[in-house]
Protein backbone atom coordinates (compact mmCIF):
# COMPACT_ATOMS: atom_id res chain seq x y z
CA UNK A 1 0.00 0.00 0.00
CA UNK A 2 0.87 3.51 -0.92
CA UNK A 3 0.45 6.51 1.08
CA UNK A 4 0.44 10.04 -0.37
CA UNK A 5 2.74 12.49 1.05
CA UNK A 6 -0.32 15.09 1.33
CA UNK A 7 -2.51 12.69 3.81
CA UNK A 8 -1.19 10.92 6.73
CA UNK A 9 -2.80 7.95 7.65
CA UNK A 10 -3.97 6.87 11.43
CA UNK A 11 -5.02 3.66 12.19
CA UNK A 12 -7.56 2.43 15.07
CA UNK A 13 -5.59 4.84 17.66
CA UNK A 14 -6.53 1.43 20.44
CA UNK A 15 -3.05 0.11 18.54
CA UNK A 16 -1.23 3.87 17.41
CA UNK A 17 -2.59 6.29 20.58
CA UNK A 18 -2.31 9.30 18.44
CA UNK A 19 -4.62 11.61 16.39
CA UNK A 20 -4.49 12.59 12.62
CA UNK A 21 -6.34 14.24 10.15
CA UNK A 22 -6.74 11.25 8.06
CA UNK A 23 -8.77 8.24 9.55
CA UNK A 24 -9.30 4.85 8.66
CA UNK A 25 -12.37 2.97 10.10
CA UNK A 26 -13.35 -0.91 9.33
CA UNK A 27 -16.15 -2.02 9.02
CA UNK A 28 -17.77 -5.62 8.36
CA UNK A 29 -18.47 -4.59 4.94
CA UNK A 30 -16.27 -1.74 3.58
CA UNK A 31 -13.38 0.57 4.93
CA UNK A 32 -14.21 4.34 4.98
CA UNK A 33 -11.42 7.02 4.93
CA UNK A 34 -12.01 9.93 6.44
CA UNK A 35 -10.37 13.03 4.91
CA UNK A 36 -9.84 16.64 6.41
CA UNK A 37 -10.84 19.67 4.68
CA UNK A 38 -7.52 21.52 4.58
CA UNK A 39 -5.50 18.09 3.49
CA UNK A 40 -8.19 17.45 0.71
CA UNK A 41 -7.68 21.78 -0.61
CA UNK A 42 -3.86 21.21 -0.11
CA UNK A 43 -3.21 18.05 -2.03
CA UNK A 44 -6.50 19.25 -4.91
CA UNK A 45 -7.40 15.40 -4.86
CA UNK A 46 -10.45 14.13 -5.78
CA UNK A 47 -11.89 11.30 -4.38
CA UNK A 48 -10.67 8.71 -7.26
CA UNK A 49 -7.28 10.19 -6.70
CA UNK A 50 -7.39 9.47 -2.82
CA UNK A 51 -8.68 6.07 -3.38
CA UNK A 52 -6.24 5.49 -5.10
CA UNK A 53 -3.30 5.58 -2.92
CA UNK A 54 -5.11 2.65 -0.68
CA UNK A 55 -5.70 -0.81 -1.27
CA UNK A 56 -9.11 -2.13 -1.40
CA UNK A 57 -10.85 1.29 -1.09
CA UNK A 58 -13.03 2.55 -3.99
CA UNK A 59 -13.97 6.69 -4.39
CA UNK A 60 -17.58 6.13 -2.51
CA UNK A 61 -15.73 5.64 0.66
CA UNK A 62 -13.60 8.67 0.45
CA UNK A 63 -15.86 10.70 2.75
CA UNK A 64 -15.23 15.15 3.53
CA UNK A 65 -15.17 16.40 6.56
CA UNK A 66 -12.86 18.15 9.46
CA UNK A 67 -10.28 15.98 10.80
CA UNK A 68 -11.39 13.01 12.70
CA UNK A 69 -14.22 15.28 13.59
CA UNK A 70 -17.93 15.12 13.31
CA UNK A 71 -18.66 17.98 14.92
CA UNK A 72 -21.24 19.94 12.77
CA UNK A 73 -21.92 23.99 13.52
CA UNK A 74 -24.08 23.81 16.13
CA UNK A 75 -22.58 21.32 18.08
CA UNK A 76 -19.59 21.03 20.44
CA UNK A 77 -16.66 19.16 19.66
CA UNK A 78 -16.72 16.82 22.75
CA UNK A 79 -13.64 15.33 23.44
CA UNK A 80 -13.88 12.60 26.62
CA UNK A 81 -10.91 12.45 28.95
CA UNK A 82 -10.80 9.25 30.72
CA UNK A 83 -13.43 6.85 29.69
CA UNK A 84 -13.05 3.75 31.94
CA UNK A 85 -13.73 0.01 31.15
CA UNK A 86 -16.82 -1.00 29.69
CA UNK A 87 -19.79 -1.62 32.07
CA UNK A 88 -18.19 -0.04 34.82
CA UNK A 89 -16.87 3.35 34.15
CA UNK A 90 -18.81 6.63 34.33
CA UNK A 91 -16.86 7.95 31.23
CA UNK A 92 -17.90 4.70 29.43
CA UNK A 93 -21.33 5.51 29.84
CA UNK A 94 -20.97 9.13 28.70
CA UNK A 95 -19.56 8.20 25.57
CA UNK A 96 -22.05 5.33 24.98
CA UNK A 97 -25.43 8.44 25.60
CA UNK A 98 -23.33 10.72 22.90
CA UNK A 99 -22.51 8.30 20.35
CA UNK A 100 -25.97 6.67 20.34
CA UNK A 101 -27.39 10.93 19.43
CA UNK A 102 -28.93 11.05 22.66
CA UNK A 103 -27.38 14.42 23.75
CA UNK A 104 -28.23 16.26 19.75
CA UNK A 105 -25.51 19.18 20.56
CA UNK A 106 -22.86 16.73 21.26
CA UNK A 107 -20.99 15.18 19.40
CA UNK A 108 -18.28 12.84 20.68
CA UNK A 109 -15.35 12.81 18.12
CA UNK A 110 -12.53 11.76 20.35
CA UNK A 111 -11.62 9.53 23.65
CA UNK A 112 -8.87 10.08 25.34
CA UNK A 113 -7.65 6.87 27.58
CA UNK A 114 -3.73 6.73 28.40
CA UNK A 115 -4.60 3.55 30.90
CA UNK A 116 -6.65 0.91 29.10
CA UNK A 117 -4.57 1.74 25.82
CA UNK A 118 -1.13 2.01 27.55
CA UNK A 119 -0.04 0.26 30.43
CA UNK A 120 -3.12 -1.30 31.28
CA UNK A 121 -3.95 -3.34 27.80
CA UNK A 122 -3.17 -6.16 28.94
CA UNK A 123 -4.24 -6.52 32.59
CA UNK A 124 -7.95 -6.49 33.72
CA UNK A 125 -10.63 -5.10 31.50
CA UNK A 126 -8.33 -3.87 28.87
CA UNK A 127 -9.38 -6.48 26.28
CA UNK A 128 -12.70 -5.79 26.57
CA UNK A 129 -12.02 -2.05 26.04
CA UNK A 130 -10.04 -2.47 23.11
CA UNK A 131 -13.06 -4.97 21.31
CA UNK A 132 -15.50 -1.99 22.90
CA UNK A 133 -13.59 0.54 21.51
CA UNK A 134 -12.78 -1.57 17.74
CA UNK A 135 -16.77 -1.31 17.65
CA UNK A 136 -16.85 1.98 18.26
CA UNK A 137 -14.30 2.91 15.84
CA UNK A 138 -16.07 0.72 13.22
CA UNK A 139 -19.93 1.75 14.17
CA UNK A 140 -19.11 5.66 14.83
CA UNK A 141 -15.99 6.72 13.28
CA UNK A 142 -14.55 7.73 17.13
CA UNK A 143 -11.50 8.31 16.93
CA UNK A 144 -9.15 7.32 20.12
CA UNK A 145 -5.50 7.87 21.63
CA UNK A 146 -3.53 8.36 24.84
CA UNK A 147 -2.89 11.80 25.37
CA UNK A 148 -4.94 14.99 25.49
CA UNK A 149 -1.79 16.76 23.60
CA UNK A 150 -2.13 14.93 20.58
CA UNK A 151 -5.19 16.35 19.06
CA UNK A 152 -5.54 18.60 16.42
CA UNK A 153 -6.40 22.39 16.42
CA UNK A 154 -10.85 21.58 16.86
CA UNK A 155 -12.78 22.07 13.88
CA UNK A 156 -16.01 23.39 16.09
CA UNK A 157 -16.11 24.42 20.15
CA UNK A 158 -14.36 22.22 21.85
CA UNK A 159 -15.52 21.04 24.94
CA UNK A 160 -13.84 18.70 27.53
CA UNK A 161 -15.39 15.79 29.19
CA UNK A 162 -13.01 14.91 32.25
CA UNK A 163 -13.81 11.70 34.10
CA UNK A 164 -10.83 10.05 34.74
CA UNK A 165 -9.16 9.24 38.22
CA UNK A 166 -10.01 11.91 40.42
CA UNK A 167 -5.91 12.77 41.43
CA UNK A 168 -5.37 12.78 37.78
CA UNK A 169 -7.95 15.50 37.32
CA UNK A 170 -5.98 18.74 37.76
CA UNK A 171 -3.26 17.84 35.43
CA UNK A 172 -5.58 16.55 32.58
CA UNK A 173 -7.38 20.32 33.56
CA UNK A 174 -4.24 21.82 32.31
CA UNK A 175 -3.75 20.01 29.01
CA UNK A 176 -7.37 20.05 28.20
CA UNK A 177 -7.32 24.40 28.42
CA UNK A 178 -3.79 23.87 26.19
CA UNK A 179 -5.99 21.86 23.71
CA UNK A 180 -8.46 24.64 23.26
CA UNK A 181 -11.02 23.48 24.92
CA UNK A 182 -13.48 26.53 25.68
CA UNK A 183 -15.25 24.91 28.02
CA UNK A 184 -14.53 22.08 30.35
CA UNK A 185 -17.34 19.27 31.75
CA UNK A 186 -15.81 18.25 35.19
CA UNK A 187 -17.01 14.85 36.72
CA UNK A 188 -17.19 14.81 40.57
CA UNK A 189 -15.81 15.87 42.87
CA UNK A 190 -13.40 17.81 40.74
CA UNK A 191 -9.81 17.19 42.22
CA UNK A 192 -8.97 15.41 45.17
CA UNK A 193 -8.74 18.59 47.70
CA UNK A 194 -10.30 22.59 48.05
CA UNK A 195 -6.68 23.80 47.21
CA UNK A 196 -6.55 22.01 43.76
CA UNK A 197 -9.95 22.84 43.06
CA UNK A 198 -9.25 26.27 43.61
CA UNK A 199 -6.34 26.39 41.52
CA UNK A 200 -8.41 25.04 39.11
CA UNK A 201 -11.42 27.47 39.00
CA UNK A 202 -8.12 29.98 39.01
CA UNK A 203 -6.81 28.74 36.01
CA UNK A 204 -10.10 28.67 33.70
CA UNK A 205 -10.58 32.02 34.77
CA UNK A 206 -7.21 33.49 33.25
CA UNK A 207 -7.89 31.42 30.19
CA UNK A 208 -11.94 32.49 29.71
CA UNK A 209 -12.68 28.47 29.91
CA UNK A 210 -16.07 27.76 31.51
CA UNK A 211 -16.06 25.05 33.81
CA UNK A 212 -19.09 22.53 34.73
CA UNK A 213 -19.34 20.05 37.21
CA UNK A 214 -20.91 16.36 36.56
CA UNK A 215 -23.68 16.86 39.32
CA UNK A 216 -26.37 15.56 37.31
CA UNK A 217 -28.97 15.02 40.95
CA UNK A 218 -29.26 18.85 40.19
CA UNK A 219 -31.80 18.51 37.14
CA UNK A 220 -33.39 14.95 38.93
CA UNK A 221 -36.99 15.00 38.75
CA UNK A 222 -37.05 13.29 41.71
CA UNK A 223 -35.08 16.07 43.90
CA UNK A 224 -36.98 18.83 41.71
CA UNK A 225 -40.68 17.43 43.02
CA UNK A 226 -39.79 16.73 46.51
CA UNK A 227 -38.59 20.23 46.90
CA UNK A 228 -41.39 21.62 45.45
CA UNK A 229 -43.62 19.55 47.81
CA UNK A 230 -41.68 21.13 50.72
CA UNK A 231 -41.98 24.46 50.37
CA UNK A 232 -45.80 24.34 50.26
CA UNK A 233 -45.21 22.50 54.31
CA UNK A 234 -44.40 24.68 56.87
CA UNK A 235 -41.47 23.53 58.79
CA UNK A 236 -41.21 20.78 56.74
CA UNK A 237 -37.87 18.71 56.48
CA UNK A 238 -36.34 17.16 53.62
CA UNK A 239 -33.98 13.97 53.35
CA UNK A 240 -32.05 13.00 50.47
CA UNK A 241 -31.04 9.54 50.05
CA UNK A 242 -28.23 8.12 47.71
CA UNK A 243 -28.23 4.07 47.31
CA UNK A 244 -25.77 2.25 45.54
CA UNK A 245 -26.06 -1.65 45.15
CA UNK A 246 -22.26 -2.69 45.97
CA UNK A 247 -22.54 -6.32 47.10
CA UNK A 248 -22.09 -5.98 51.07
CA UNK A 249 -18.96 -8.03 51.40
CA UNK A 250 -16.11 -7.43 52.03
CA UNK A 251 -14.81 -8.45 48.80
CA UNK A 252 -16.83 -6.15 46.63
CA UNK A 253 -17.12 -2.63 49.13
CA UNK A 254 -13.05 -3.16 49.15
CA UNK A 255 -13.17 -2.69 45.45
CA UNK A 256 -15.05 0.18 45.97
CA UNK A 257 -12.92 1.62 48.25
CA UNK A 258 -10.21 1.24 46.52
CA UNK A 259 -11.97 2.31 43.32
CA UNK A 260 -12.88 5.41 44.71
CA UNK A 261 -10.15 6.25 47.20
CA UNK A 262 -11.10 10.03 47.68
CA UNK A 263 -13.89 8.52 49.96
CA UNK A 264 -17.52 8.04 50.52
CA UNK A 265 -18.52 11.92 50.59
CA UNK A 266 -16.24 13.12 48.24
CA UNK A 267 -17.68 10.33 45.83
CA UNK A 268 -20.96 8.68 46.21
CA UNK A 269 -22.27 11.19 48.66
CA UNK A 270 -20.94 14.17 47.25
CA UNK A 271 -24.00 14.84 44.96
CA UNK A 272 -26.18 15.49 47.82
CA UNK A 273 -23.13 17.74 48.85
CA UNK A 274 -23.78 19.93 45.92
CA UNK A 275 -27.52 19.69 46.40
CA UNK A 276 -27.43 21.13 50.18
CA UNK A 277 -24.55 23.70 48.56
CA UNK A 278 -27.12 24.49 45.86
CA UNK A 279 -30.37 24.84 47.56
CA UNK A 280 -29.71 24.67 51.48
CA UNK A 281 -27.63 27.65 51.75
CA UNK A 282 -24.89 24.60 53.11
CA UNK A 283 -21.31 25.66 53.38
CA UNK A 284 -18.44 25.16 55.90
CA UNK A 285 -18.91 28.47 57.65
CA UNK A 286 -22.45 28.21 57.59
CA UNK A 287 -22.90 24.83 59.06
CA UNK A 288 -24.31 25.44 62.77
CA UNK A 289 -24.68 21.84 63.96
CA UNK A 290 -24.30 18.39 62.27
CA UNK A 291 -26.01 15.32 63.84
CA UNK A 292 -24.67 12.01 62.79
CA UNK A 293 -27.12 8.91 63.25
CA UNK A 294 -24.79 6.42 64.87
CA UNK A 295 -27.16 3.78 64.51
CA UNK A 296 -27.18 3.40 60.88
CA UNK A 297 -23.69 4.73 60.41
CA UNK A 298 -20.90 2.77 59.46
CA UNK A 299 -16.89 2.91 58.50
CA UNK A 300 -14.92 -0.02 57.79
CA UNK A 301 -11.43 -0.71 57.50
CA UNK A 302 -11.08 -3.23 54.55
CA UNK A 303 -8.46 -4.38 51.77
CA UNK A 304 -8.55 -4.17 48.06
CA UNK A 305 -7.26 -5.69 45.20
CA UNK A 306 -4.18 -4.39 45.26
CA UNK A 307 -4.00 -5.53 48.88
CA UNK A 308 -3.52 -2.40 50.73
CA UNK A 309 -6.39 -0.80 53.17
CA UNK A 310 -8.30 1.46 52.48
CA UNK A 311 -10.91 3.06 55.51
CA UNK A 312 -14.27 4.68 54.42
CA UNK A 313 -17.85 4.67 54.92
CA UNK A 314 -19.90 2.46 53.50
CA UNK A 315 -23.33 4.04 55.05
CA UNK A 316 -23.91 7.63 56.74
CA UNK A 317 -26.99 9.47 57.82
CA UNK A 318 -26.40 12.87 58.90
CA UNK A 319 -28.62 16.00 59.38
CA UNK A 320 -27.25 19.74 59.04
CA UNK A 321 -28.42 22.52 60.53
CA UNK A 322 -27.12 26.01 58.85
CA UNK A 323 -26.97 29.63 60.65
CA UNK A 324 -29.05 30.84 59.04
CA UNK A 325 -32.08 28.38 59.88
CA UNK A 326 -32.42 25.72 57.25
CA UNK A 327 -31.74 22.04 58.42
CA UNK A 328 -31.44 19.07 55.53
CA UNK A 329 -30.34 15.36 56.06
CA UNK A 330 -28.67 13.34 53.82
CA UNK A 331 -28.48 9.26 53.78
CA UNK A 332 -25.87 7.31 51.62
CA UNK A 333 -25.77 3.52 51.51
CA UNK A 334 -23.02 1.86 49.38
CA UNK A 335 -25.20 -1.60 49.56
CA UNK A 336 -28.97 0.29 49.63
CA UNK A 337 -29.78 -0.88 46.08
CA UNK A 338 -30.81 0.63 42.83
CA UNK A 339 -33.36 3.03 44.15
CA UNK A 340 -32.51 7.06 45.47
CA UNK A 341 -35.08 9.10 46.48
CA UNK A 342 -35.70 12.36 48.56
CA UNK A 343 -38.44 12.62 51.12
CA UNK A 344 -40.30 15.30 53.12
CA UNK A 345 -41.30 15.27 56.69
CA UNK A 346 -43.17 17.09 59.00
CA UNK A 347 -41.97 18.65 62.59
CA UNK A 348 -42.83 15.38 64.17
CA UNK A 349 -40.61 13.17 61.11
CA UNK A 350 -44.07 11.80 60.16
CA UNK A 351 -43.09 11.15 56.12
CA UNK A 352 -45.32 13.56 53.84
CA UNK A 353 -43.81 13.14 50.21
CA UNK A 354 -41.51 10.55 48.84
CA UNK A 355 -40.62 10.62 45.07
CA UNK A 356 -38.06 7.57 44.02
CA UNK A 357 -35.49 7.56 41.15
CA UNK A 358 -36.21 5.71 38.75
CA UNK A 359 -39.88 6.25 39.36
CA UNK A 360 -43.13 4.17 37.66
CA UNK A 361 -42.68 6.46 34.61
CA UNK A 362 -38.34 5.68 34.00
CA UNK A 363 -39.12 1.68 34.94
CA UNK A 364 -39.79 0.95 31.61
CA UNK A 365 -36.16 2.78 30.29
CA UNK A 366 -34.37 0.71 32.85
CA UNK A 367 -35.91 -2.17 31.67
CA UNK A 368 -34.52 -1.67 27.75
CA UNK A 369 -30.94 -0.43 29.27
CA UNK A 370 -30.57 -3.45 31.84
CA UNK A 371 -31.49 -5.70 28.63
CA UNK A 372 -29.29 -3.58 26.07
CA UNK A 373 -25.81 -3.68 28.35
CA UNK A 374 -26.23 -6.39 30.65
CA UNK A 375 -23.75 -5.85 33.96
CA UNK A 376 -23.35 -2.43 33.68
CA UNK A 377 -23.74 -0.33 36.80
CA UNK A 378 -27.25 -0.21 37.89
CA UNK A 379 -27.09 3.50 38.63
CA UNK A 380 -26.28 4.03 35.35
CA UNK A 381 -29.76 3.25 34.67
CA UNK A 382 -32.07 4.99 36.81
CA UNK A 383 -30.15 8.29 36.17
CA UNK A 384 -29.67 7.75 32.72
CA UNK A 385 -32.21 10.42 31.86
CA UNK A 386 -30.46 12.70 33.84
CA UNK A 387 -26.75 12.16 32.73
CA UNK A 388 -28.43 13.14 28.88
CA UNK A 389 -30.03 16.28 30.18
CA UNK A 390 -26.34 17.47 31.57
CA UNK A 391 -24.49 16.55 28.71
CA UNK A 392 -27.20 18.73 26.68
CA UNK A 393 -27.09 21.54 28.48
CA UNK A 394 -23.20 21.76 28.65
CA UNK A 395 -23.23 20.81 24.83
CA UNK A 396 -25.03 23.87 23.89
CA UNK A 397 -23.55 26.03 26.05
CA UNK A 398 -20.20 25.12 24.21
CA UNK A 399 -21.77 25.19 20.91
CA UNK A 400 -24.03 28.28 21.34
CA UNK A 401 -23.63 29.98 24.21
CA UNK A 402 -27.26 29.28 25.80
CA UNK A 403 -26.97 29.22 29.38
CA UNK A 404 -26.83 25.27 31.17
CA UNK A 405 -30.10 25.90 33.49
CA UNK A 406 -29.49 24.28 36.96
CA UNK A 407 -26.24 23.05 36.09
CA UNK A 408 -23.48 23.02 39.04
CA UNK A 409 -20.73 25.47 38.66
CA UNK A 410 -17.44 24.87 39.73
CA UNK A 411 -18.25 27.66 42.54
CA UNK A 412 -21.23 24.78 43.86
CA UNK A 413 -18.17 21.67 43.43
CA UNK A 414 -15.59 23.74 45.82
CA UNK A 415 -18.51 24.10 48.34
CA UNK A 416 -19.79 20.94 48.70
CA UNK A 417 -15.99 19.69 48.39
CA UNK A 418 -15.12 21.60 51.28
CA UNK A 419 -18.15 20.41 52.97
CA UNK A 420 -17.07 16.65 52.52
CA UNK A 421 -13.51 17.50 54.13
CA UNK A 422 -15.23 19.46 56.85
CA UNK A 423 -17.37 16.11 57.72
CA UNK A 424 -15.10 13.00 57.19
CA UNK A 425 -12.84 13.36 60.04
CA UNK A 426 -15.60 14.26 62.28
CA UNK A 427 -18.00 11.88 60.53
CA UNK A 428 -14.80 9.26 61.57
CA UNK A 429 -14.05 10.87 65.38
CA UNK A 430 -17.92 10.24 66.02
CA UNK A 431 -18.22 6.59 64.81
CA UNK A 432 -14.89 5.65 66.36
Amino acid sequence: MKLSTSVCLATTAASVGAFAPLALRSSSSHTVLRVSNDAKAAAASTPLDLAADFDDVGPEDVLAGDPASDAKTGQAEVVLVGCGAPNRGMGWYHAVQMLEGRCPSASLDYIVEPWFLGGGASGPGGPEFKEWADASTSKYGTVFGTAIGDLPAPAQPRCALISGRTADNPRLFTECIAAKCSTIFLEKPGAPTVTELQGMKDEAEAAGVGVLMGYNKNVCKYVRKTREFAETVTGSHVTFVSNNAYENTPESLGECFERNAEGMLKNMAIHELALLASFYDVTVDNIDSVKVDKEFSSCQTLEGPSKKEFTDFDRVKFTIKTKSGKEVSVQADRCGGATSYAMASDADGKELFRHSMPDEEDEANVSVLEAKYPGAMPYFFSQDPDYVTVKERVGKLCATGEEAKDIATIDIAIAALSVAEYLTPLMQEELS
